[in-house]
């Protein structure tokens, strides 16, 4: 199956996977082709009158089961940086700076 994703810059480009993928499987596909941090991943899946939010809690459902399909247009957003997380040493390391 095809989707089409588009990212906060609007930019759009086509993420496939298997039919029986998850919701974790297109994650890990999105971070291997756009080099981004899965575990940030917000995934928003734009229907013809609502919108669903898939986020950490959906992972291991299926993409048929959030209702997503071959063709459908999913918006990628991303959650903020915590103290904790391992994306945050290079903004908080003053040794990067230099």
């Amino acid at each position: 199956m095809k989707v089409v994703m588009e990212n906060l810059t609007g930019t759009l480009c086509y993420i496939e996977v298997k039919n029986d993928a998850t919701v974790e499987d297109l994650k890990k596909e999105i971070e291997r082709q756009q080099k981004v941090a899965g575990d940030r991943l917000i995934l928003v899946l734009h229907g013809d009158n609502e919108s669903l939010i898939i986020g950490k809690e959906e992972e291991n459902m299926s993409l048929f089961d959030c209702g997503i399909q071959d063709g459908s247009h999913i918006y990628l957003f991303f959650n903020p940086l915590n103290h904790d997380s391992i994306h945050n040493l290079w903004f908080s390391n003053p040794f990067f700076y230099y």
